[in-house]
């Protein structure tokens, strides 16, 4: 009787979660994108929003809420009703901020379901032409013969940016100087003239100033390879075992939102990933696509957390 009616239970509790999701979208749903207009988290946003939508029937709202290092967002979805009806694009922010930020609002895991991984993306180690460094050991060797001369340019303290950095630094044992500014833009301004010494920034930013001789790529920031820049290595078999940092992307919604329905929403970004039109979209943004689903994206979720999470603790970095 007691096994009867455990079961009776479950079904009763699931019930009502497969019957919203059988149903959904019977309204506009919103997209929070914690960053501003413009960015490459905004070009994703727009662009599963807009395929999202169409297959949905009800329009996707990318609702741009940037703040605090992605936290203004993030807390808005947070507390938002569990229906499926609003939902947050991550970044790599988003597990930085477990670590850098003392007080969040919100539990980065548990206040959140995961939805989605979507892709991931390297940064690019890059060097002014000024500098005689062509490969990574290079690079190291001359730093470390002119301890703290040498310098960094970041999108702002705490940033991945500034991680990178500060993650090569420990690294590998080297001292250099870190000079944040406020986004990148301007960060890599300052690196293309020559005020600083190098920077990390994506391949699609860096591109056109590599190929203009403006500055000189001499790896990438990833695990593996990326297919965007095959001919550069990884930091990690240019000298510096074990590293790694990434941008990347995924979709969370409200912790509380029935597990049925979140297995439709990452069937349904899964498969709008899988559009010809918007897989090259991503990808000539350089994104690596994964479509993976929500197992994917908590591992993914933790392990990224560890990783940052100790590079802010060695840096001792504190938020702004």
């Amino acid at each position: 009787m007691r096994t009867l009616t455990l079961c009776l239970g479950f079904i009763g509790a699931t019930l009502p979660g497969a019957a919203i999701a059988q149903t959904w979208p019977a309204k506009p749903v919103r997209l929070i994108v914690p960053f501003p207009p413009g960015g490459i988290n905004d070009v994703i946003g727009r662009g599963i929003g807009q395929r999202l939508s169409e297959h949905w029937g009800q329009p996707v709202l990318v609702d741009n809420r940037g703040g605090a290092g992605s936290v203004i967002g993030t807390e808005l979805v947070a507390k938002s009703p569990p229906d499926g009806y609003t939902l947050l694009l991550i970044s790599a922010a988003h597990a930085i901020n477990v670590t850098l930020q003392r007080k969040l609002p919100y539990d980065s895991i548990r206040d959140f379901a995961p939805v989605a991984y979507i892709g991931w993306s390297p940064f690019v180690l890059v060097v002014h032409p000024s500098l005689p460094a062509r490969t990574v050991q290079e690079l190291v060797a001359l730093a470390r013969t002119r301890p703290d001369q040498i310098a960094y340019s970041s999108s702002g303290t705490g940033t991945s940016v500034h991680l990178m950095g500060e993650m090569l630094s420990t690294g590998t044992g080297m001292k250099v100087l870190h000079v944040p500014y406020k986004g990148i833009a301007p960060a890599l301004t300052d690196l293309i003239a020559g005020q600083v010494q190098f920077s990390f920034a994506s391949p699609l930013t860096s591109s056109p100033h590599v190929k203009s001789g403006r500055l000189r790529a001499l790896a990438v920031t990833s695990p593996q390879r990326a297919r965007t820049v095959q001919d550069l290595p990884t930091i990690a078999e240019s000298g510096v075992p074990g590293y790694r940092a990434l941008a990347w992307y995924g979709l969370l919604a409200p912790g509380a939102t029935p597990p049925a329905l979140i297995e439709r929403l990452g069937a349904d970004v899964a498969r709008t990933l899988k559009l010809a039109d918007l897989h090259e979209r991503l990808t000539s943004q350089g994104v690596e696509i994964v479509a993976g689903g929500p197992a994917v994206l908590v591992d993914h979720l933790k392990s990224e957390i560890e990783v940052w999470g100790k590079a802010v603790r060695l840096a001792n970095v504190k938020a702004e």
